[in-house]
């Protein structure tokens, strides 16, 4: 499925034009223009994109520029902010995006998912972690109160005492905590938290701009990650336009992949990509130790 078909950045002559006539460039002095400049010189075509669509490039190249000034343009929703100069909205004025008109009722579920609103959930379910922590150790020193406690009843103000008495001295004490504590306390490492993320977010029929969402992930949940995503399109009808690195994402099925250090940018097989050959380089040079390549399982 696709919801945006089409994106552009303003061409050299409209950003010369906007720098030459601008009253706030004139009179006040700014250390950067940014995102003005970014791309001068590169040759960016307007992007057509695809059920999935990539941007690789090195650091500096302007993926994550391009996202984030899709979703703005789109008005699209996100968790954490992001830096914005004093020309970005104009920047932004001169961008042009054209969407399909299924993406009115997509626009719901779709929105911009970066690094840092991994991180931020990572932190969430690390300070619930802290807190479940801390009423474990209360509900063990409960435990141990009401399982050898000499007690009787001698009213019924005290039939909660005796219930907590009775379960304490029935159950072992882990039973006695696993009961009371939530049952979705979070045992996983951070990339399995950070892939079931990606798994709660992403919803059908949307469209989702992911920012180097390989982060946090072992290459094994890169490969799964994977697989999730080209499911949600195939069957969920999403749309992905995601900047990465990650060889696993670039390999993906019928992804168009867009190089930004190609001059002019353009669209390229992920084997063609630079930073790919590197990775291909360096088990070259080490093919040696991978003896006749059979691996144990």
């Amino acid at each position: 499925m696709i919801y945006l078909r089409r994106f552009s950045l303003p061409g050299e002559g409209e950003e010369l034009g906007f720098l030459r006539n601008s009253r706030e460039n004139k009179r006040t002095c700014y250390t950067s223009r940014y995102p003005f400049g970014i791309f001068f010189g590169r040759e960016v075509p307007t992007l057509e994109l695809e059920p999935v669509t990539i941007l690789c490039g090195g650091n500096g190249s302007g993926k994550t520029t391009i996202l984030n000034l899709m979703g703005e343009r789109l008005s699209l929703r996100r968790g954490t902010v992001f830096n914005r100069s004093s020309f970005f909205g104009d920047y932004l004025d001169l961008c042009r995006a054209e969407t399909a008109p299924a993406f009115r009722n997509a626009k719901e579920h779709s929105r911009v998912i970066t690094s840092d609103d991994v991180f931020d959930y990572l932190l969430d379910l690390r300070y619930m972690n802290e807190n479940i922590d801390h009423r474990r150790k209360e509900l063990l020193e409960e435990y141990a109160d009401a399982r050898y406690a000499k007690f009787q009843m001698r009213s019924m103000e005290d039939v909660d005492r005796l219930r907590q008495v009775v379960d304490a001295q029935r159950r072992t004490g882990s039973r006695y905590v696993r009961d009371r504590v939530m049952n979705d306390v979070v045992e996983k490492s951070n990339g399995e938290s950070a892939f079931a993320f990606f798994t709660k977010e992403i919803q059908e029929e949307g469209l989702y701009l992911l920012d180097e969402p390989e982060n946090s992930l072992s290459p094994r949940l890169q490969r799964e990650l994977v697989g999730f995503l080209e499911d949600s399109v195939r069957f969920y009808r999403c749309q992905f336009v995601i900047s990465t690195h990650s060889p696993f994402l670039l390999a993906m099925r019928g992804a168009k992949i867009y190089d930004l250090d190609s001059i002019p940018v353009r669209p390229c097989r992920w084997t063609e990509l630079g930073h790919i050959r590197t990775y291909w380089e360096f088990f070259q040079e080490y093919k040696e130790e991978f003896g006749d390549g059979v691996f144990p399982l």
